[in-house]
């Protein structure tokens, strides 16, 4: 189970509606706010892909400015991950394939140009192989 905290940002005058959408909305729930406009929630998934669904959700609601996940914990997923990285080679496959073409690398590090939702699916299908290395 993933938990995220979000921080929601929206203009006073709409302050008591945003807050009050956020209370009734099911992809959340409401902790705080304060009277310049910032709200506190957090959101639940099995990963990370349903996380960034219910974020679409709450990005939605009317007034809404920005809704910006600030801490996540997943303690099951960041298991597994570890998991695959402690037995990870040092060195990728790919930088010891002397027939791969430079062009089919693909580059992950640009979160400006990310499609978050792909890198979601992969992060969610990462897995541990032993068999793998």
């Amino acid at each position: 189970m993933n938990i995220s905290s979000i921080v929601v940002q929206t203009l006073p005058k709409f302050l008591d509606e945003v807050v009050e959408n956020l209370k009734n909305c099911e992809a959340c729930d409401y902790h705080m706010h304060d009277e310049i406009g910032r709200i506190i929630i957090t959101i639940e998934g099995e990963g990370v892909s349903e996380e960034l669904k219910k974020l679409s959700v709450v990005e939605a609601i009317p007034h809404v400015i920005s809704a910006e996940m600030q801490m996540a914990y997943s303690e099951d997923e960041l298991d597994a991950h570890m998991e695959v990285i402690n037995n990870a080679d040092v060195v990728p496959k790919m930088l010891n394939d002397d027939d791969l073409d430079p062009k089919d690398i693909v580059y992950n590090g640009d979160l400006k140009k990310k499609d978050l939702e792909g890198f979601a699916r992969t992060f969610d299908n990462t897995e541990f192989n032993p068999n793998e290395k």
